[in-house]
């Protein structure tokens, strides 16, 4: 019997080069958009071994996908998580080995994270008021995510960008004094629409919405930016913008206003190991059950991959009125 095919093309055309890999939905933040303030967690003995997560790689990597995303939850925080990262580094066919990070455990990590291969690491900023930042995150300490940026930016990483979520009536007099620190720092910022998952009751979606248009006049206002074209399956969803003497780009991910669903080069695996193919859609395919099944073999785990691209949807349908489509949240999603 042949193999299954060297790469991955959905039935739309579009081909899956890139894998977002949830290692754990555990999180030492409980950031108001992302999770609720009391969280029930997948019991340890249904999330992915690292063997399991590599396992997965492997699986990918052969099957043409050049990119993996570390995400959670909170990656660093899962127990031996470096081991796993090192082993991703030295797989041959990947050629992007990059993380997304709420900053908590840079300080003590970015050095190894660089060294074992992570090219690009994205971590969440949400306010520079120490405050403030406790309010959003519920348990998160500003002074030390700072500290792991400036550990992440003496490392070397070819690009560090912040990831920002802005929410009317909470942050929004903040955008410009986050432009002006990634400004200083010479590194990227990106400001993403609240995507609605999971059924958040901290606050009312519709409400604090903060679309990206909104964002970038008031930006323009302060900063002559250059366009730099429309987003593209390598670059990811970002619609990047130069600044005038500086290596900082401004980037916005625009769920609800600017759909980028033609260009979706992805899928997701939860830290459970459910195949998501879609972020905003429930289509998924149960990865562990085969991983865990008497039949296992590495091929049976490719083919089940490529069977699954047939039920990757077309587009997602989000909203920012009325509640969640999607019940799960971020945290569950992996990023």
């Amino acid at each position: 019997m042949p193999g299954p095919p060297s790469i991955l093309i959905d039935r739309f055309g579009r081909r899956v080069d890139y894998v977002r890999l949830s290692v754990t939905d555990r999180c030492d933040f409980r950031c108001v958009y992302c999770m609720a303030e009391e969280m029930t967690f997948v019991p340890k003995a249904q999330v992915l071994t690292l063997e399991e997560h590599f396992q997965l790689a492997q699986a990918f990597t052969g099957l043409g996908v050049g990119k993996i995303r570390l995400t959670g939850g909170e990656p660093l925080i899962r127990n031996d998580v470096l081991s796993l990262v090192k082993r991703l580094g030295q797989l041959p066919a990947l050629h992007q080995l990059v993380l997304t990070t709420n900053g908590s455990q840079l300080q003590r990590m970015a050095l190894k994270l660089r060294q074992y291969g992570v090219k690009r690491i994205n971590i969440s900023l949400d306010s520079l008021q120490p405050r403030r930042f406790r309010q959003l995150t519920r348990h998160g300490n500003l002074d030390q995510v700072l500290a792991g940026i400036e550990t992440a930016t003496a490392a070397g990483f070819e690009r560090i960008r912040l990831n920002a979520v802005i929410l009317k009536g909470r942050n929004e007099d903040e955008v410009l004094d986050l432009v002006d620190f990634a400004f200083r720092k010479g590194i990227d910022i990106a400001f993403i629409e609240e995507m609605p998952l999971g059924r958040i009751v901290e606050h009312d979606r519709a409400l604090s919405f903060c679309s990206s248009e909104e964002l970038r006049t008031l930006i323009a206002g302060r900063y002559r930016m250059h366009p730099l074209g429309d987003p593209d399956a390598d670059a990811g969803p970002a619609r990047y913008f130069s600044l005038p003497g500086s290596t900082t780009r401004v980037g916005f991910i625009s769920p609800h206003s600017h759909n980028f669903c033609h260009l979706c080069n992805r899928v997701r695996v939860t830290a459970e190991g459910r195949l998501l193919l879609c972020l905003g859609n429930e289509h998924s395919v149960d990865l562990r059950a085969v991983l865990r099944s008497p039949g296992y073999t590495p091929d049976l785990l490719k083919r089940t991959i490529v069977a699954a691209m047939a039920i990757k949807p077309e587009r997602h349908h989000f909203s920012n009125e009325g509640e969640a489509e999607i019940v799960r949240f971020m945290n569950t999603t992996g990023g």
